[in-house]
């Protein structure tokens, strides 16, 4: 009999029960909030409420399609912040009086001393966190900016749902209209994709179709999360969920030291009041990052790029951010990888680095 193909790291998340171990959200969280499908509708809703004269300053290395998105409420501009270290380029971001600034935790590595002094230095212009990359981090938690906003699917098995808040206590916008049709595309899928992974005769591309189905449908929504993930919400492993991503990620980042070439590690060091996004590496090339890719899929790895920039269509216009996008993979080291899974993935994307290049690099783990 052939050997049984190694399990399948990354993808979207299936419904697991053993999540269910209780803790929820953190007690820190104002009681004061609403819960949003998405992370792009709770900022399309919150910039209607604001109505600003003025620009939205957005990250230029951020997702573009919700930046596109916001882009029909309100005119968008963009300033330089890169997954290198160095921050926010303040230089590039000018802003005028109605102007309002979207800050974003990226990848979960950034600092907060430096949004606090600008924010303090600026307080007639609103600010706006997203964290969607570490909802739950000591900044989310400290935050002094005008709101905090946290997609949560991309970090909690959930199928939709998005916090929003005020750190200053300023008055919220509501979900609008009903529940979005593709929360239970999406829950449908994540319990096909529990039954496919015990073994059960489901077909794969199934559960794929309602994922991206699902996904087309909440795209941008300004709904009300769903009643699932409201209801699950409470009743998740919140705390042991994000500590296992991190505990994953340090492992990742110190298998890989040192195997992938010029690796240069910087950042983050492993803290407990660090959640990093999983771990980005930076190939040489497009081509090669494209060949990593495929090398990580036929093993049964699946790393999403962010984020993709088309220089022919809406994008950034800052070319080094559009080319770090370009040569960026983020590894789907999460709470569901074993150390097996880390180990297994630590192997296969040193087995390419030392046949094809010794120059990729890891940024910011």
């Amino acid at each position: 009999m052939p050997p049984e193909p190694p399990p399948e790291i990354g993808s979207e998340f299936h419904w697991d029960p053993s999540a269910l171990a209780g803790g929820g959200l953190p007690g820190w969280v104002p009681s004061r909030r609403e819960l949003f499908a998405t992370g792009c509708g709770a900022l399309t809703a919150l910039l209607r409420k604001l109505a600003p004269s003025g620009t939205l300053h957005v990250p230029s290395y951020f997702c573009m399609g919700v930046a596109e998105a916001l882009s029909a409420e309100t005119p968008v501009a963009f300033y330089r912040h890169l997954p290198d270290g160095r921050g926010p380029r303040w230089e590039t971001l000018r802003t005028r009086p109605g102007d309002v600034v979207l800050a974003q935790n990226l990848f979960g590595h950034d600092e907060q001393a430096p949004w606090n002094a600008w924010i303090r230095a600026h307080p007639d212009i609103p600010v706006i966190e997203d964290h969607s990359h570490d909802p739950f981090s000591l900044w989310a938690k400290n935050s002094i900016c005008s709101y905090v906003v946290s997609s949560l699917r991309k970090t909690l098995p959930l199928p939709d749902g998005a916090l929003l808040w005020s750190p200053t206590g300023r008055d919220l916008p509501r979900p609008e209209g009903p529940e979005n049709a593709g929360a239970g595309q999406k829950l449908a899928a994540m319990l096909l994709k529990a039954g496919w992974l015990d073994g059960r005769p489901v077909p794969k591309e199934t559960f794929r179709a309602l994922q991206r189905e699902g996904e087309g449908a909440l795209l941008g929504s300004a709904g009300p999360a769903s009643t699932v993930s409201r209801a699950v919400l409470p009743m998740l492993d919140v705390p042991g969920i994000r500590a296992g991503s991190s505990r994953n990620a340090v492992l990742l980042r110190d298998a890989l030291h040192g195997r992938t070439g010029n690796v240069g590690i910087s950042g983050f060091h492993g803290s407990e009041d660090v959640a990093p996004f999983r771990i980005q590496i930076v190939l040489p090339s497009m081509v090669e990052r494209d060949a990593m890719l495929e090398h990580l899929a036929a093993n049964r790895i699946y790393a999403p790029v962010h984020w993709r920039q088309d220089r022919h269509g809406f994008w950034s216009g800052d070319r080094d951010a559009a080319a770090l996008a370009d040569r960026t993979i983020t590894l789907p080291v999460d709470h569901r990888c074993s150390s097996d899974d880390v180990f297994r993935m630590a192997e296969v994307v040193t087995s390419r680095a030392s046949r094809e290049s010794r120059s990729g690099h890891i940024i910011r783990a």
